[in-house]
């Protein structure tokens, strides 16, 4: 197949940690043609969709993991699979993206689904599931955020539409910065705040499940560093070997459905004991690492979904064509 990835730059990605640069080695044992985008050479023209970028070519050398071809520009209705995999921030830019590339999808197919990748903020889907979250809110009204921490005692506040556990702050009993944070966080968007009763689990770790086509595949636990609250990886968080629970499964279970139904492949959940927090559709995490414990090739699994989606969709093309 033709394989395009929508993407941050290629040349700077940690090769032993990237999700991305995984599933574009995975796409190239498999015999992939495999093209490289930055979003912001992504087009529309003259009732096309295009893109300006490289052909590439991989390897697992640090340093020199990469070797990318001559730029052109192609349609992307000449690709089979694009993968939708710049990082957050979920704004107005990234939202655009995904419209344009609702034109293509689905005689192209886009992983994650663009539609229902806008449609499914990564702290806002949750919200269908409430009785697997802890307590949540989501507002700009301090008076509100007040009543909240009041209730609840510890809690963590948090940007709606951060990513990489940028802007999370734990608020405990006797903490008086809320009024601070809400005017920090006033003053940077118009977005409201998202807070949440602090689970004292997260000293254990964040636990991200990884689901392909909506059925978990296993899981790595990300436990804080000393003194820290955040688990992310991008801030220090140690990935370390986990197993799927009983919870984990009901937890799967019960969001599956939904994210197979709206074609999201490749989806990373995070749950602190026995709650969930997030489910990430945008460019989630955890591949190599999950790997790397389990011994798995996780990656080849997404890879299977999406070459079978391909030749059902080739296949219903043959029998409309008759």
């Amino acid at each position: 197949m033709r394989v395009a990835f929508q993407m941050d730059p290629i040349e700077t990605v940690n090769i032993n940690a990237d999700s991305t640069f995984r599933l574009a080695e995975e796409a190239q044992a498999r015999g992939h043609e495999l093209f490289f985008y930055l979003p912001d050479r992504l087009r529309f023209h003259d009732g096309r969709v295009q893109a300006t970028g490289q052909p590439f070519t991989l390897r697992r050398e640090i340093g020199n993991h990469v070797t990318l071809g001559p730029e052109e520009t192609r349609d992307l209705s000449d690709f089979d699979v694009v993968w939708l995999r710049q990082d957050p921030p979920f704004d107005m830019g990234y939202i655009t993206y995904t419209h344009l590339l609702d034109l293509v999808h689905p005689r192209t197919l886009v992983v994650n689904d663009p539609f229902w990748v806008r449609n499914f903020p990564e702290k806002l889907l949750v919200l269908k599931f409430p009785d697997l979250i802890p307590a949540t809110l989501i507002t700009r009204d301090l008076e509100a955020l007040k009543a909240f921490k009041a209730e609840r005692g510890e809690i963590i506040v948090k940007p709606l539409y951060g990513n990489g556990g940028a802007g999370v702050f734990r608020l405990g009993p006797d903490d008086r910065n809320l009024g601070s944070l809400h005017e920090t966080f006033s003053a940077m968007s118009r977005e409201p705040i998202i807070a949440q009763e602090y689970l004292p689990a997260i000293r254990h770790g964040d636990k991200r499940v990884i689901l392909v086509d909506g059925e978990p595949v296993g899981a790595i636990n990300r436990v804080p560093q000393t003194g820290e609250t955040r688990s992310n990886m991008h801030v220090g968080g140690k990935p370390e070997k986990a197993v799927l629970t009983d919870r984990d499964r009901e937890i799967c279970a019960a969001i599956g459905p939904t994210l197979r139904e709206a074609g999201q492949v490749f989806v990373g959940i995070d749950v602190i004991g026995d709650r969930l927090t997030e489910i990430n559709v945008t460019s989630p995490t955890g591949l190599q690492e999950m790997e790397r414990f389990d011994g798995t090739n996780v990656t080849a699994r997404i890879w299977e979904v999406i070459e079978a989606k391909r030749a059902a969709a080739a296949g219903q093309a043959n029998v409309l064509s008759r």
